[in-house]
């Protein structure tokens, strides 16, 4: 048995989210299903990150142990030769057995991309969330200062949750602009459901000036989700790096 390293893209539209669900195709059911039958074996399948309904991955890592002789880029070849072409395992390679993919995982970046520009070209339109017309991206920038570091991020996660704990490090969150929108982008050692996507719609919500820069400090502090913005749409979040 080797311990294999996987790093896939995938294109989140057609898709339940990451984690197996007893109905409708998911990315890691996709993967389980194929690796199952090259290695004629029911396969594992561990992920960094689970993202949700509609989520994208650029960098997205799995690990799974694995019985048939394969080489790396052999192993690559045949997982993509039997998946949709919306899902690409980019590299394979062996790792130590006590790798895993999700609990070995140092860092995870996630990128919000708001289109702003007044037409959405058809090349982006299934990865940007379109808001017309500009945000105030200084406003937007204030703002995020104010949940970097340790902190409890109840105000911006679901109101049930399993979590052992809602305290999370955000080591980063950067607001940055270009010609066509605005791009967030947050990294953490781990998320809570729906994290990014409830920053990121209270980020655009200071950039309407909607909310004041100044007020995201006592969101914060309320740890009560009803004081938060709303959650942004799927369509707008990629996983894009994982650090081991």
């Amino acid at each position: 048995m080797r311990n294999v390293k996987i790093t896939i893209q995938y294109d989140g539209t057609n898709y339940h989210g990451w984690q197996i669900q007893p109905n409708g195709r998911t990315i890691q059911s996709e993967l389980t299903r194929v690796l199952s039958q090259l290695d004629q074996r029911y396969v594992i399948v561990h992920g960094a990150g689970r993202t949700d309904a509609g989520v994208h991955a650029t960098g997205q890592v799995a690990s799974f142990m694995i019985a048939r002789n394969f080489e790396p880029d052999q192993l690559r070849d045949a997982i993509n030769g039997n998946l949709d072409r919306d899902i690409r395992v980019v590299e394979a390679e062996f790792v130590d057995d006590s790798f895993n993919a999700r609990f070995s995982a140092r860092r995870k970046t996630y990128h919000y991309r708001v289109w702003t520009a007044g037409v959405v070209s058809p090349f982006a339109y299934r990865y940007v969330y379109h808001h017309r017309g500009p945000l105030d991206l200084d406003q937007m920038r204030q703002a995020a200062t104010s949940l970097v570091g340790e902190h409890d991020f109840s105000a911006f996660t679901v109101m049930y949750s399993d979590a052992k704990t809602r305290i999370r490090r955000l080591e980063r969150l950067d607001v940055e602009g270009d010609q066509s929108g605005i791009s967030i982008i947050a990294a953490s050692e781990g998320f809570l459901r729906y994290m990014v996507r409830t920053i990121a719609g209270t980020l655009i919500e200071v950039g309407r000036g909607r909310r004041t820069a100044s007020s995201i400090r006592d969101v914060l502090q309320s740890r009560s989700r009803a004081n938060a913005g709303w959650t942004a749409p799927a369509a707008g979040l990629t996983l894009v790096r994982v650090d081991y």
